[in-house]
């Protein structure tokens, strides 16, 4: 069995819950894990984990979150299977669940073997069927081992989380209602995650692209017919980034260790100054919430 390499006492922040999650600055944020590269992930290694056997846990320096439990205390449990809720990897066990997001720079890697763990490596699960590591040098990335949905933590995480735009559950009726009853900018709505979930910076831009929505539009002010084309270009944006392998715009790798290549497709968010694909009209950038939009004032109109 693994030997444990911090002190882990189990508990979470003072009440037993954690706070809202990393309040990092928001202007790194371009390049963390979204919707795409979680599901890339988990399709990575879902079915190769599936039913194996823990034998230990080794913890590196501290992340978002304690554990929840004693490493040594999930030795012997099977892993049942690995599902997504938005970005939240969840790791049904025979006994809990762990709950893994990435943070802003994390990625897993599973295999057979891996090399010694090196000064990023924070979170490493071994099972009879390989080894599963996480590694995020920015460390706002946790996991975290809860006895079920129903605990107050996951459901603290979880619970208010908008409709998994790749499901059968992304009503179109629910979407717009959500859109009309806010008066933000339409993009911040999508990045907010309550409407919509997982719907990231990059692909937020694209989606307002393919809809042909100005970023700005409070989402108010969105017609039905608006609404649908931006309710199907949201599948159609992130179910091309996950056949794409997700992005790679800083740190992201899969559980193989490959980069994403949707950036490389990326239609308006990163070119600024080059002409529309469409029209030809200088793409421009602005700031919202800190963040980079990137859109074209013809296309794009308001």
């Amino acid at each position: 069995m693994h030997i444990l390499r911090r002190a882990e006492a189990g508990g979470t922040a003072a009440a037993g819950l954690p706070d809202i999650w990393p309040r990092a600055p928001r202007s790194g944020c371009e390049g963390m894990p979204e919707l795409p590269e979680v599901e890339v992930t988990r399709r990575g290694f879902a079915d190769a984990i599936a039913g194996a056997r823990v034998t230990g846990v080794v913890l590196g320096k501290p992340l978002r979150w304690p554990l929840g439990i004693a490493p040594a205390a999930l030795a012997g449990r099977r892993v049942l299977r690995v599902r997504r809720r938005g970005k939240y990897l969840l790791l049904d066990l025979s006994e809990g669940l762990l709950l893994v997001h990435l943070g802003m720079s994390g990625s897993l890697r599973f295999a057979p073997a891996l090399p010694a763990a090196g000064a990023h490596d924070h979170f490493e699960m071994a099972t009879d069927r390989g080894v599963l590591r996480l590694h995020d040098p920015r460390r706002f990335g946790a996991v975290v081992w809860v006895p079920g949905e129903e605990a107050p933590l996951a459901r603290k995480l979880l619970g208010g989380l908008g409709a998994e735009p790749l499901s059968d559950g992304f009503d179109f009726a629910a979407f717009h209602a959500g859109l009309r009853a806010s008066r933000q900018a339409i993009k911040q709505v999508l990045l907010a995650g309550r409407v919509v979930v997982g719907v990231g910076n990059i692909y937020a831009s694209e989606a307002l692209f393919a809809a042909r929505i100005r970023p700005t539009v409070p989402a108010a002010r969105l017609g039905a017919a608006r609404a649908l084309r931006l309710h199907a270009a949201i599948r159609e944006v992130l179910a091309r980034a996950v056949e794409r392998g997700g992005s790679t715009l800083r740190d992201f790798s899969d559980a193989q260790g490959d980069a994403g290549h949707f950036q490389l497709e990326a239609r308006v968010y990163g070119r600024e100054g080059q002409p529309c694909v469409a029209c030809g009209t200088p793409v421009r950038l602005l700031r919202q919430g800190q963040r980079s939009t990137f859109y074209c004032p013809h296309c794009q109109r308001r």
